[in-house]
């Protein structure tokens, strides 16, 4: 089975991501380093060299190219990535979905535990201003990551998401 979390940066997709491909044994797959792998820059790099319109064509063609291998994998895909083109209804029919829908409060507090400049979307932001992003962001994206197949909501354990998908 292929599954593809999504969620806003900072759900957790990778720290889950990871947890879950290990107790499925199945690999793990962050999209955004395949991409960075692909392009030998990192997100920010190309978002500043080749504009988002690039990312966003790479990451799609990326992202099918996992869809059409036969392999089983647990995918973290980037907080955009079910907004552009036909992503969404290619993760749902590839796989199972699984939106980590986490409070926006929490969002806030893990992501200014990390650095943000590596993230394009936060870069240089006071926390109030990295509130109304993250505000703003699910407002834009939330119809798509409501498509998914299996939601998750808030502080879920490991134990509790594996119930879920595989249940």
């Amino acid at each position: 089975m292929k599954i593809f979390l999504i969620g806003l940066p900072g759900s957790g997709k990778t720290t889950i991501g990871k947890q879950l491909a290990e107790n499925l044994r199945v690999p793990f797959l962050d999209l955004d380093a395949e991409l960075e792998n692909i392009e030998g820059k990192t997100v920010q790099e190309i978002f500043a060299t080749r504009k988002e319109d690039f990312f966003r064509s790479l990451e799609a063609k990326t992202l099918k190219s996992f869809c059409d291998e036969k392999e089983d994998f647990v995918m973290a895909t980037g907080g955009g990535t079910p907004s552009f083109f036909d992503n969404m209804e290619l993760m749902n029919r590839s796989g199972k979905t699984v939106f980590l829908d986490v409070p926006i409060s929490e969002i806030c507090s893990r992501l200014q535990k990390t650095n943000l400049s590596l993230r394009p979307l936060f870069a240089n932001l006071s926390p109030e201003q990295l509130h109304n992003e993250i505000k703003l962001l699910r407002s834009q994206r939330i119809d798509f990551y409501k498509q998914a197949r299996v939601l998750i909501s808030g502080e879920a354990t490991l134990e509790e998401i594996l119930k879920k998908i595989t249940g």
